[in-house]
């Protein structure tokens, strides 16, 4: 084992997720634990992470409380099994994604984990947002030089790479946020236009600025949302569902869709295809 000099205490605080629930405030408690050691091949690290969902019970309801919360994290590596040792150093700092999170100290192995130039949040939604956004849009999305992309909540963490992805593919990259301040972001990260849903209306805006309709759309939001995306999609246009966080403080999860019972009949006229794809990697497509 080395850690190099390393002051780690023996005890750490971490969140457990006790009881199934959408607001996460009240399915998780913090408790005081052992810290834990890393054996061969794998990395102490300090992290951040959150996913309501799976405190909610809802990517795989096998899984009973108490179990340990959050996915996704990025920190100092401060002890290395001895394989791990000829990747990292005490020092480093790794993005990872590994299950229990939110802790102050974890074993991550090291095949899991990246390195990252600073313990900084921009990197922390490298390995799930950011791969999210490219496997769907590169994948899924199939874009071309030339077309026209909706991102949704793109001032988000999956919604800032997707921005980026789209833009560096040569599209034409339409974003929506809540803010002015979001919306001055999106141009800073090549945006070409940011729609603030608190100050325009959203359909009458893509309707008005984009009358051939919308090449590929990035969803995350659902409900009324997802609506307008489906209404606004051009012909041969293709709808990536990847989330619907409108509805995630919900009991069910899902937000209410009124469109529905027609989506089918609206992809059909215009020879269109939407894409779910999700923590399982799976797709289901409609043509």
């Amino acid at each position: 084992m080395d850690f190099k000099g390393s002051s780690i205490p023996s005890s750490m605080r971490k969140l457990l997720v006790e009881k199934l629930s959408a607001d996460f405030r009240e399915a998780v408690s913090m408790r005081t634990v052992a810290v834990p050691t890393p054996g061969d091949a794998e990395l102490f690290v300090g992290i951040n992470a959150s996913d309501i969902n799976y405190s909610a019970g809802r990517y795989d309801p096998s899984v009973k409380p108490p179990f340990d919360a959050g996915f996704e994290g990025v920190g100092e590596v401060v002890g290395l099994g001895l394989s791990a040792s000829s990747q990292y150093t005490v020092g480093d700092t790794v993005a990872y994604f590994a299950s229990g999170a939110f802790a102050e100290y974890t074993v991550v192995p090291a095949k899991e984990s990246v390195h990252v130039p600073a313990a900084k949040p921009e990197f922390l939604t490298l390995l799930v947002s950011g791969a999210t956004a490219y496997i769907a849009l590169k994948r899924l999305g199939e874009l071309a030089k030339g077309e026209t992309v909706l991102v949704t909540a793109a001032a988000g963490g999956t919604g800032q790479f997707a921005v980026q992805f789209a833009k560096r593919a040569g599209c034409h990259v339409i974003g929506t946020c809540s803010s002015d301040e979001k919306a001055g972001f999106l141009k800073s990260i090549g945006c070409d236009r940011p729609i603030n849903y608190t100050a325009e209306d959203l359909a009458k805006t893509l309707r008005k600025e984009y009358p051939r309709g919308i090449d590929v759309a990035y969803e995350s939001v659902g409900g009324s949302v997802l609506e307008v995306a489906v209404n606004s999609l051009a012909n041969k246009g293709r709808l990536i569902v990847i989330g619907f966080i409108s509805g995630y403080r919900s009991a069910s999860g899902i937000p209410p869709f009124k469109g529905g019972a027609t989506l089918p009949v609206k992809l059909l006229q215009k020879s269109a295809a939407a894409c779910l794809y999700g923590a399982t990697g799976k797709c289901t497509l409609y043509l």
